[in-house]
């Protein structure tokens, strides 16, 4: 893949970005070296290699849920600072 102004254009307005003229060298230089590390990763010899799928052998543990020290509808609502007959009010967040 060849990276040139074209290119630079693209990614920039895909992202939403704009870069004056040593901006511009300096991101097409960035991106020369990032694809020269990946075509140096292709000459890599992974035959026989097993996919990583976790960094540890070790598998995530779980636990049961327990319920402990319930707290009733009256008593949580009764230091709140905006409330209706059985909910919390908060402010509007989504227009």
């Amino acid at each position: 893949m060849k990276i040139d102004d074209s290119l630079i254009d693209k990614l920039s307005t895909l992202a939403k970005l704009q870069f004056n003229g040593k901006e511009r060298i300096q991101i097409k230089e960035d991106m020369e070296r990032m694809l020269d590390l990946f075509n140096k990763l292709e000459e890599i010899d992974t035959a026989g290699v097993e996919p990583l799928i976790h960094m540890t052998e070790e598998t995530g543990r779980t636990r049961e849920d327990e319920v402990k020290g319930m707290v009733s509808q009256a008593h949580a609502l009764k230091n709140a600072p905006s409330k209706d007959t059985y909910y919390f009010k908060v402010p509007k967040v989504i227009g």
